[in-house]
């Protein structure tokens, strides 16, 4: 480690992680390698309460697993790793990054009282309660965005060793917790069900089955089985981490399974919609449009 970068060995595989700090409440580490063996990282319980937040940029295009509580790992995505974890530092989890793919994650540590000066809000949604209040435990997904994938690639690009380069890449990290907000802020605002690694690992495997199979819609007597919860539970605790109920979450991932198909170039529009368990095509190119702006063929004929 020098000047806070340390360049990967050789032996290891090539690429870097780099730590900055802002100050004693704020601070990024930015991950980008290659490695030649598989990664496990394993992040304990801070056992000091909610003291800090900690936010996961995920910008992979490979397989993810994630864990908590020590269980068996769950593969975040089928096609795009892609996303964006807020969690209190009191859950356990561990991340597992396969060997020979190409790492790219930035994690920014803040505590919460530095966090809320920041956002300034006169009347903060629930949900930035939840996250700047003291002794909660929380955990939320968000989808990444096309301008946030951006502003991780110009970080990554930054020099911080120019005379403003820090300057710089505080402005940067400042904007991607914007967007981040932003996002977060269009949640509905409901009562906060505190959750523990026991529960998000479940979340985890729930989120699994629903778009493991995305030509049958889930059913939640079924899902509520697994997640061994009561199906009010189930149902409040899923929408609270990834914003969705679970049936919208099954379309948006049937819709995002769609486009992909559609993009490879070897899939017809008839083809697509049938494998993906739409008996009615009709249904479903106006599903695609209420997703995309545009029916399956257009699409197909743009991408």
């Amino acid at each position: 480690m020098e000047n806070g970068l340390l360049n990967i060995p050789d032996s290891l595989g090539q690429g870097y992680i780099r730590k900055i700090s802002f100050g004693p409440d704020f601070k990024i580490t930015l991950h980008s390698y290659t490695l030649k063996e598989e990664l496990v990282i394993k992040r304990k319980n801070g056992g000091t309460g909610h003291d800090l937040l900690t936010i996961f940029f995920y910008n992979n295009e490979q397989i993810l697993e994630i864990a908590f509580d020590d269980k068996p790992q769950v593969r975040f995505s089928q096609r795009d790793d892609s996303a964006i974890q807020v969690t209190s530092n009191d859950l356990s989890s561990t991340i597992r990054f396969p060997a020979h793919h190409v790492v790219h994650y930035v994690v920014v540590a803040i505590r919460p009282p530095y966090l809320k000066s920041l956002l300034a809000l006169q009347q903060p949604k629930a949900i930035f309660d939840t996250i700047t209040g003291q002794g909660n435990s929380f955990l939320f997904f968000e989808s990444m965005t096309v301008e946030t994938k951006q502003i991780l690639k110009n970080i990554a690009a930054v020099n911080v060793n120019e005379p403003l380069g820090h300057f710089s890449m505080h402005i940067k990290v400042q904007e991607l917790l914007y967007l981040l907000f932003h996002q977060l802020s269009a949640r509905e605002s409901t009562t906060h069900l505190s959750i523990n690694s026991v529960d998000a690992e479940r979340l985890l495997h729930i989120r699994n089955e629903v778009i493991s199979d995305l030509s049958v819609p889930p059913i939640l007597s079924e899902l509520s089985q697994i997640a061994m919860m009561s199906e009010t539970k189930l149902k409040q605790l899923f929408k609270q981490t990834f914003g969705s109920t679970i049936y919208n979450y099954f379309q948006q991932a049937r819709m995002e399974e769609a486009a992909f198909l559609l993009k490879q170039g070897t899939h017809s529009v008839a083809e697509v919609g049938y494998e993906l368990g739409f008996t009615n095509l009709s249904h479903f190119s106006r599903l695609f449009e209420k997703y995309y702006g545009l029916n399956p063929k257009k699409y197909s004929y743009l991408s």
